[in-house]
């Protein structure tokens, strides 16, 4: 038999850690789906009002911090873009970026990749990501050409030296590994296609586990930017943080993409028991998802146990702590005051006029002026771009979303445009993402179909029945496509033809009623040209990819910066005869209900127009109203 001395030492060692009960505790501070909002600022309404930012949540890290003393400050992906002060000026500038600033400024240890990290390109991000001190990691993508200097790693380990309970410190080797949807493909099909390919989340993380273990890692914390849905996930599933539970060697796991709140004692957990908001467990794995916006920060507490040489997690607690009462950091303030005077210059430039308000507070409520507005825009520059080719012939119709329609996003979520003079501010509220201008070809079936996928964000009313919300809040609100140029009825009495991913219901027969455009029947063969976004058409929430056979034309401009322009040439607003182009089925004695943003009421006759009674604020702070389904036709506002 060989005697090995350092495995006899190392044995002994093991032995003294189990006896004497060596124990250490781990905080981890998890921020995701900041979206660039860095100050407490409203660039959109230009108001300095915000309850929520990277200011705010970096007073409570700082506090954080100070309470504990072995912490790991992580972001778990979608940081850079959302908010004026993220975005580039221009499509393929290098500028540095204020969001990596102020993550370097707080001391991030790692960060993981979101999707719409990619939003502007892979030559921006990497050049935005070589600015950072910490690294960044995303396992499940590969680039078959990465742009110079890629930063990004598939995994890491963080060596770090903790006090442990008994006084001593020893080293703690932390394996990290990033996850994205890997629908990121579709839905930035224009800047990654040929470029990155993207792998299952769950398979990706199987092999990431004990990859990492074999190197070295002490612990394993999956940062994944996905969200948590009960329903089985499938292969390539956008939201796969209970199925990443499952797997065995994950310590921790940070969630992100949904923009929802984890845990949230306030939440039942009755539609899944393996969804523990008292506890934070997904499974029985630790979990967090902060929010999003600077919203709140994700406070993971894991108590650690080392026997026979290696470290478990014993015990944990998970938290959630607001931003919303936590005083600025003002040194962080003074780093981004340089980026943030930029942006409120660049913001504040005029750029036209509209001749009312435009608003989105009734957007999903009935035909709305703001969205009206938008799918002129989009309908004019489609057919200024194939005038004069074999498509000029056919019938443009043009699709959009009210982006804003509150949600998850609170109360003051919504689109509200002036009457008067507009600034460039105004079209980024109306318009605040980088997608571009996509024009597809298109039959009666294929309109059909858009709509039935569109009419998913509403639940499903029972005649009579009180109390019932219009909206299906598993939905986001900007899925809900309106098709200007037709005509449509939506029945709410019928279930939806398709689930939130765009999977077909068995039994349901669907809710589009008289399709019509100039006032007769749409042939199933009937061919249009139709004006949509990249995200939509590659993609995205319940509809599918479009062919690229039928995609027509996609624009080089992002549309904000198309719609600003636009503005220029002709004054912001709806055709004439929107207010038609679809409705509610009648429903005799039935109300639904809708919470919107207070601002709505400003507005009484859009109010009065649409027969609804105010019911006073909810405890989010949104204006909740009461709808009837009987009115025979909206009145113009």
């Amino acid at each position: 038999m060989t005697i090995n001395p350092a495995r006899e030492l190392q044995d002994a060692a093991s032995a003294a850690e189990a006896a004497a009960g060596v124990s250490a505790r781990l905080r981890l501070l998890c921020t995701t789906d900041l979206h660039a909002h860095l100050m407490a600022y409203d660039y959109y309404a230009d108001a300095d009002d915000r309850p929520f930012g990277l200011v705010r949540i970096a007073t409570v890290i700082h506090a954080a911090r100070a309470e504990a003393p072995n912490t790991l400050l992580l972001d778990n992906g979608d940081a850079l873009q959302g908010s004026p002060i993220g975005d580039p000026e221009a499509p393929g500038s290098a500028e540095p970026s204020p969001v990596i600033a102020a993550m370097n400024r707080l001391g991030y240890d790692a960060a993981a990749l979101g999707n719409h990290e990619f939003n502007h390109g892979l030559d921006w991000l990497s050049y935005a990501l070589g600015q950072a001190a910490f690294p960044v990691t995303c396992a499940n993508i590969a680039l078959s050409a990465p742009p110079p200097g890629w930063p990004v790693v598939p995994s890491l380990i963080l060596p770090r030296e903790i006090l442990c309970e008994d006084g001593a410190r020893r080293t703690l080797r932390i394996g990290l590994f990033g996850l994205v949807p890997p629908q990121v493909v579709q839905w930035d099909h224009s800047h990654l296609a040929g470029r990155l390919e993207a792998f299952d989340m769950t398979a990706t993380a199987r092999r990431m586990v004990p990859r990492l273990r074999a190197e070295g890692a002490d612990l394993v914390i999956a940062l994944a930017h996905s969200g948590i849905d009960p329903e089985a996930p499938g292969h390539m599933a956008e939201n796969a943080a209970l199925a990443l539970a499952d797997i065995d060697g994950i310590d921790a796991i940070m969630t992100g993409h949904s923009h929802a709140l984890f845990p949230d004692p306030g939440t039942p957990s009755r539609r899944d028991a393996r969804i523990d908001h008292v506890r934070g467990r997904l499974g029985g794995t630790p979990a967090l998802m902060a929010g999003a916006c600077g919203t709140h920060l994700g406070v993971l507490d894991l108590r650690l146990m080392r026997e026979a040489g290696r470290w478990r997690v014993a015990a944990h607690s998970a938290a959630l702590r607001p931003a919303r009462n936590s005083a600025r950091d003002k040194g962080l303030e003074e780093t981004l005051a340089p980026a943030h005077a930029h942006t409120l210059a660049r913001m504040r430039q005029p750029i036209g006029s509209a001749p009312q308000r435009l608003h989105s507070y009734l957007a999903l409520a009935r035909p709305d002026a703001s969205v009206a507005a938008l799918n002129a825009v989009q309908t004019r520059l489609l057919r200024r771009a194939v005038a004069g080719t074999a498509l000029d012939a056919l019938p443009i119709l043009s699709a959009t979303p009210a982006f804003k329609t509150g949600g998850r996003g609170g109360p003051r979520n919504f689109t509200d445009l002036p009457e008067g003079a507009l600034s460039l501010r105004h079209a980024a509220d109306l318009y605040p993402f980088p997608n571009r201008l996509c024009g597809i070809e298109i039959d009666g079936a294929g309109l059909l179909d858009w709509l039935e996928r569109a009419a998913i964000c509403f639940a499903t009313i029972r005649a009579g029945e009180p109390g019932q919300m219009l909206r299906d809040m598993d939905v986001p609100g900007h899925d809900f496509d309106v098709i200007s140029g037709l005509s449509y009825t939506i029945d709410l009495s019928a279930q939806p033809l398709y689930g939130r991913t765009g999977a077909r219901r068995t039994g349901a027969e669907g809710r589009i009623r008289d399709l019509q455009f100039e006032g007769r029947a749409i042939p199933p063969g009937m061919r249009f040209l139709l004006a949509t976004n990249t995200y939509r058409a590659h993609g995205a929430g319940a509809f599918p990819p479009v062919p690229a056979a039928r995609i027509a034309h996609v624009a080089d401009l992002p549309l904000q910066d198309a719609l600003a322009e636009e503005i220029g040439r002709a004054p912001l607003a709806p055709p004439p005869g929107f207010e038609t182009a679809w409705r509610f089925a009648l429903m005799p004695g039935t109300e639904v209900l809708l919470d919107t943003g207070p601002g709505l009421r400003s507005d009484p006759g859009a109010l009065a127009a649409l027969g609804a009674r105010d019911l006073g604020d909810t405890e989010d702070g949104f204006c909740r109203i009461a709808i009837p389904l009987a009115m025979p036709a909206l009145t113009k506002t």
